[in-house]
């Protein structure tokens, strides 16, 4: 293994045997199996979930990567990229040795600290502080060593009044916030992080960049990111790496991997009709109402909007339980390179039909620019305002186009990129 290589991949292959989680009892477990063996409906299927297992194939077993070869350079900053279920963590569980590949192997020169879900890395009953000298010792570190580090690591992750208090206590943005910067901080050769740093807040993420930037290329370190954040990959990572589907579609410099990845992408999602299925969400909920499907309406032509006209999506509904009465939607904005323009909640709406309802969303005076754009929406309770409760949500739906402006001699047409994604209404006075 070449001196300047950090990480060998050959071969690497990782497969899971598909199976049914338990129902908790023995009692229930008998009376799933002898519902299936009558031909009859699981009387324990949660919201959501079919009997049809067709969908699993002819075989009990599915490949979560195949056949993964690449090299990284110490020193890389190196993105990985690709939809929900190609294989992105994974591979970083892999080379974390949180659990083993099925073939193939890995060759590592150095330490890895690595940051993957909220909830890993650390024992729940022992306070921060304890956490931070069990991390370290787990990395090979002498105590004196580790105590340099301990003020920089707690200073930077701001929780300096809770450092006593057993890390179960913490929030998910504060417990995010230490496990960051004890992974940042330790002295490892090779620091792994997934897209955990979303539970932060946007001036806690701006900093973790900047960190992950300064022990890429100021300390010489060797940084794996993961993130669905276009722009953060973009801004952290020289190089990319295109999963898809379990396998390497493509790796090269950041731009080319994010241009490629984002066209596939716009091909999905910009669609005038969808049919909302599994694979368009991200987290499990418990679907009291479900979104069904979603049409995009009163557009020019093939999912396009003249400039500040207005944005309607129909959205059916269905209520899988009776005690919802009234619901709100709420979604996201995003440009085509993934970054959040906009969020947004609407007025609240009863529930006047039984099982099924359909909604008209209407967006005004948005004042996007000429460009990309697709949603995320949900559907819910609660606001900006208060704590809020969503019953489904889907992500990277409904893509379309901002062309031109009503008025053909506005400046708008000559709108450049640069300029950012809203054209601001403004206006001045004399005093």
């Amino acid at each position: 293994m070449n001196k300047n290589t950090a990480i060998i991949a050959e071969n690497i292959s990782k497969q899971y045997r598909l199976g049914e989680v338990g129902t908790g009892t023995i009692t229930h477990d008998l009376n799933r199996f002898w519902a299936k063996i009558r031909g009859k409906e699981d009387p324990f299927l949660k919201i959501g979930e079919a009997n049809d297992r067709s969908a699993k194939g002819g075989s009990e077993y599915v490949w979560s990567l195949k056949d993964i070869n690449f090299e990284i350079e110490k020193g890389d900053a190196v993105g990985i990229i690709g939809r929900n279920g190609a294989g992105k963590s994974t591979l970083l569980k892999l080379l974390s040795r949180v659990t083993k590949p099925t073939t193939g192997h890995f060759e590592v020169q150095g330490r890895i600290a690595s940051l993957l879900e909220v909830g890993t890395g650390f024992n729940p009953e022992m306070t921060g502080r304890e956490n931070i000298f069990l991390n370290g010792a787990i990395l090979g570190m002498r105590k004196q060593e580790i105590k340099k580090k301990f003020d920089e690591i707690v200073d930077f992750a701001g929780v300096e009044r809770y450092i006593d208090t057993p890390v179960k206590r913490y929030s998910s943005g504060m417990y995010v916030r230490l496990a960051f910067a004890v992974a940042a901080h330790l002295e490892s050769e090779i620091l792994i992080v997934d897209e955990v740093l979303a539970v932060g807040d946007a001036e806690f993420q701006k900093k973790c960049l900047g960190k992950m930037g300064d022990v890429s290329k100021g300390e010489g370190r060797t940084v794996l990111f993961v993130s669905h954040n276009m722009g953060s990959v973009k801004e952290l990572c020289d190089n990319c790496m295109f999963l898809e589907n379990g396998i390497v579609r493509n790796i090269d410099v950041t731009d080319n991997i994010i241009r490629e990845y984002i066209g596939i992408e716009n091909e999905k999602i910009f669609t005038k009709d969808l049919v909302i299925n599994d694979s368009h969400r991200r987290y499990e909920t418990e679907r009291e109402l479900e979104i069904m499907s979603l049409e995009i309406l009163d557009t020019l032509i093939a999912n396009k909007y003249a400039t500040n006209s207005k944005i309607k999506v129909k959205i059916e509904l269905k209520r899988n339980k009776k005690i919802i009465d009234k619901f709100r939607i709420a979604g996201s904005i995003f440009s085509e390179e993934q970054i959040k323009i906009g969020t947004f909640f609407s007025d609240y709406l009863t529930f006047v039909n039984e099982e099924f309802q359909t909604v008209i969303l209407n967006i005004e005076n948005h004042n996007l620019s000429k460009g990309k754009y697709y949603f995320g929406l949900s559907v819910g309770i609660g606001n900006q305002d208060t704590d809020n409760k969503e019953f489904d949500i889907v992500y990277e739906v409904l893509g379309f186009e901002i062309t031109h402006s009503r008025d053909l001699n506005s400046p708008i047409l000559k709108w450049p990129n640069n300029w950012g994604n809203i054209n601001f209404n403004a206006s001045i006075t004399n005093i």
